[in-house]
């Protein structure tokens, strides 16, 4: 049982014996107790007051002598208005130390087999491009999402949308169809993402030059984009592939084959993957028919050009088409046909979608058609935005080739972690492998570890350079301070010294500050599911690296001549490590064993 749990016992057979009210532990949620303030966790009394009918010092001060009295837990007390401060026992803390060194997955819930059927949605590139770091922070998000719900007790299903038809599409292929001479990826010496994103730049610059021809000789600029002859044989050769033409399907599939092969080695590279990959090209036709499906139903109408549209207006917003007057579909038909055919694979309880801000009217739709074509979870679906990234140097645009390239960025930021390493003094003695595996480590849990601390909700700024650094909330950090951790467990066996009882000593204020912020870390894995906030556990994992240092700095561990006190501080280093380990790799990100 944890420190909270025994607080919130006790507080709540205190005013069931003091006012008679029966308090469920469970709605008691102790919280740490502020800096400026003496305790170690604190109680809001306020449910209480019209119970008790005193003020709500009065009622603190109650309860506060209550669990002084007949919990051996609680050393003393004091209450600020309505707020109970709570000193636990010193020499309590070792048991909570006991506790949580005897957990093998400490702050993880495994899931049973009715758990609730999470599913996360994440990644959903277009097969015109490779993946670009706009696509890194929701690949990141959405892996560490699924991480951390999955140690709630949840059962998660990671999922990947691949947009991998329309006309973006087809310019790709067009463009390697008429100046691509039959190159491939291995004649190129290229990844086939990359080969690809070539050619949809290419495309771009011829189509540029058309239009700038056109309206040379007169032609408005809207005129000329409509009428420029790449994009109309580009729309032919859309219309050629919703027909099922073996030649445009063959290219497809063939050039498509090329990407896939690519996006995986990227994934593999950032240690993610999926459960289930969908892909447009078989849910758009799905998504038709649930529409026409609705439109039998009365859920949606015809216009009399023959599109079909849903009326939201009595849910505040407005009318949606879900149907061109052609019968071709639009996004939104082509999500209710993935939804359709994740409901058909996985009994769903949630679904999460992991997109972009600039995505936010699209998903309250999507929430009100599900609901009203009966998907159980469609009302309740939830909308993972987040905000953009963006480099120093501005915004990305992939048409003109100024995207930041993931790959390209994974490369830079190994080589400037093996750099920055190098200059500290942090390779030295070690193998040209361990100096690239170390390389590998750091340099990605840099990225990783930046792109997660901030809250997903806002805007950021990556700065490859302030990632890679050794000091402060950077990813280096912490896998710093693990490293140093290992290195003293490694000593310490070295050394002959092992874990004895240690249930006697009472720890001190280092010691104590360090403890209760390892009890805090289930509670906070908790609070990181609900909010959908991998920042919560980043910033965690600093704060807990932080504590450790002060206390390797103020408490000696190896040269600790009492036997017992030095196995506390051995044990609270090897949970600190594991801890960290367990965090970190909620973000997915490794921890190195030597630095």
């Amino acid at each position: 049982m944890s420190i909270d749990d025994i607080v919130a016992q006790g507080v709540a057979r205190a005013v069931r014996e003091l006012y008679g009210v029966d308090a469920d532990p469970k709605s008691i949620v102790p919280q740490t107790t502020r800096k400026e303030f003496e305790g170690n966790l604190t109680v809001m009394v306020f449910p209480w007051v019209k119970a008790a009918r005193k003020a709500p010092e009065a009622v603190g001060q109650e309860i506060g002598q209550w669990l002084v009295d007949n919990e051996p837990a609680v050393d003393r007390f004091n209450v600020v208005k309505g707020f109970l401060n709570i000193v636990i026992e010193p020499s309590f803390w070792s048991t909570v130390l006991e506790h949580i060194a005897a957990e093998k997955n400490y702050g993880i819930t495994p899931a049973g087999a009715d758990a609730p059927l999470v599913m996360v949605e994440y990644s959903s590139p277009n097969t015109n491009k490779p993946l670009h770091l706009g696509h890194v922070r929701n690949i990141l998000l959405g892996w560490s999402l699924s991480q951390i719900l999955a140690a709630c007790g949840n059962r998660v299903v990671k999922t990947n949308i691949v947009n991998d038809r329309g006309i973006h599409i087809c310019k790709s292929m067009l463009a390697w169809k008429r100046w691509g001479e039959g190159v491939t990826p291995e004649k190129a010496g290229k990844k086939g993402d990359h080969l690809i994103g070539d050619f949809y730049v290419l495309f771009d610059k011829k189509y540029r030059e058309e239009v700038k021809e056109l309206v040379a000789t007169g032609m408005a600029e809207d005129e000329a984009k409509e009428k420029a002859p790449l994009m109309a044989e580009a729309r032919e050769m859309l219309r050629r592939w919703e027909q099922k033409d073996p030649e445009i399907r063959s290219l497809w599939e063939m050039m498509n084959s090329w990407v896939y092969a690519g996006f995986d080695d990227t994934y593999r590279r950032m240690g993610v993957g999926f459960d289930k990959i969908y892909y447009e090209s078989d849910t758009y036709l799905e998504g038709k028919d649930k529409v026409l499906e609705g439109l039998d139903s009365g859920v949606m109408y015809r216009k009399e050009d023959g599109s079909v549209w849903a009326d939201l207006t009595d849910a505040g917003l407005d009318h949606k088409l879900l149907l061109r007057a052609d019968g071709t579909s639009v996004y939104m038909t082509q999500d209710i046909g993935t939804a359709k055919l994740r409901f058909q694979d996985y009994p769903i309880d949630k679904m999460i979608y992991v997109v972009g801000n600039e995505q936010n009217y699209h998903f309250q739709v999507l929430s009100l058609l599900l609901d009203r074509l009966g998907f159980k979870w469609g009302k309740d679906l939830v909308h993972f935005s987040y905000g953009m990234v963006e480099l120093p140097e501005g915004k990305m645009k992939s048409r003109e080739g100024t995207v930041v390239d993931a790959d390209d960025l994974m490369d830079e930021m190994v080589s400037t972690a093996a750099e920055v390493s190098r200059e500290l003094g942090k390779l030295d003695g070690l193998t040209e492998a361990e100096i690239s595996e170390i390389s590998e480590t750091v340099g990605l849990g840099a990225l990783k570890y930046f792109l997660l601390k901030v809250d997903p909700r806002k805007n950021m700024m990556f700065n490859p350079k302030e990632s890679i650094d050794f000091n402060g909330n950077t990813g280096p950090f912490i896998q710093y301070t693990y490293a140093r951790m290992r290195s003293v467990l490694r000593n310490a066996a070295e050394k002959g010294f092992k874990v004895t009882d240690f249930s006697a000593v009472c720890p001190v204020e280092r010691e104590i500050t360090l403890i209760q912020t390892l009890a805090d870390f289930p509670s906070v894995v908790s609070e990181a599911g609900r909010s959908y906030s991998p920042a919560i556990i980043a910033n965690y994992a600093y704060d807990l690296v932080k504590q450790y240092n002060q206390f390797y700095h103020d408490c000696p561990v190896l040269r600790e001549e009492d036997e017992s006190r030095r196995s506390l501080r051995l044990c609270l280093t090897d949970v600190c490590s594991r801890t960290v380990a367990t965090a970190m790799g909620l973000l997915g990100i490794r921890v190195p064993e030597r630095m």
